[in-house]
């Protein structure tokens, strides 16, 4: 029996076997690149952390294994042994922390990603994740600190829809290398890194660094971004100052 093509009938099951060939050959599409779109922004991740750390890269290849080189452990700050120390992780444990849905936990119940990178001169750094909002989108980063927990070494942030020549300008390296060499410890106390406009003074008595011109609003993202996301690791920031300090003194003694 041969269906009428001009039938309402013929053309639902036309229309509706078209739907479904379309649909497999998407899956199927999305399927196959999958891995390899997970693993291009997983490059991306890597690119950024190694970016704060001032280690450079040249192609995707490079990226990998530069990282697996520099990085050498995954931490999360907030899983403690009895001693207080953190907890051996497995590979991957803090790089796969979504951000994103982490910040939207309270303060206490967030998890808290670092990565311990080894540089070649010997010294350690410390790399800790950010997230936070600016104008028009999210805005994130890494800062990496050196190995007495307290001063900053590098930082990258990057942005999803800042506008060009303003807000975008947070990924510009003349922004991002303003903070090298701040403090987040003073005194004793944890005072995070402010961006504050020029001229003027943070509130916190901390480390500051001028905030982009025409870009208040981006400014003041990262500035609460850096707060929000840095403070609640003062705990353990504070632990690794306090032993930099005593192994400092104990040399001096030993010294004289």
């Amino acid at each position: 029996m041969t269906m009428n093509k001009n039938s309402n009938i013929y053309q639902i099951v036309y229309s509706s076997i078209l739907v479904v060939l379309v649909g497999a050959v998407l899956a199927v599409i999305y399927m196959t690149l999958k891995p390899m779109q997970d693993e291009n922004i997983a490059n991306d991740k890597r690119k950024q952390i190694l970016s704060a750390l001032h280690v450079t890269c040249d192609n995707d290849a490079d990226v990998k294994e530069k990282y697996e080189k520099y990085i050498v452990a995954d931490i999360l700050a907030d899983e403690t042994d009895e001693a207080g120390h953190p907890k051996a992780q497995e590979r991957g444990a803090a790089f796969d922390v979504d951000m994103a849905a982490n910040m939207k936990l309270e303060a206490d119940k967030r998890k808290l990603p670092m990565f311990e990178a080894k540089m070649d001169d010997g010294t350690t750094k410390y790399v800790i994740p950010v997230y936070g909002a600016g104008l028009w989108g999210p805005i994130w980063g890494y800062v990496a600190l050196n190995d007495d927990g307290n001063t900053v070494y590098g930082t990258n942030f990057s942005h999803q829809g800042e506008t060009p020549g303003l807000g975008a300008r947070i990924t510009e390296q003349e922004f991002q290398d303003k903070f090298n060499g701040k403090q987040l410890i003073k005194e004793g106390a944890f005072k995070s890194v402010e961006v504050v406009k020029k001229g003027q003074k943070p509130s916190n008595g901390g480390d500051y660094v001028d905030a982009i011109t025409g870009a208040t609003i981006t400014s003041r993202g990262v500035s609460d971004m850096l707060a929000k996301c840095l403070e609640p690791y003062k705990k353990f920031l504070g632990g690794i100052s306090e032993e930099k300090t005593t192994e400092s003194t104990n040399k001096d003694v030993k010294e004289e």
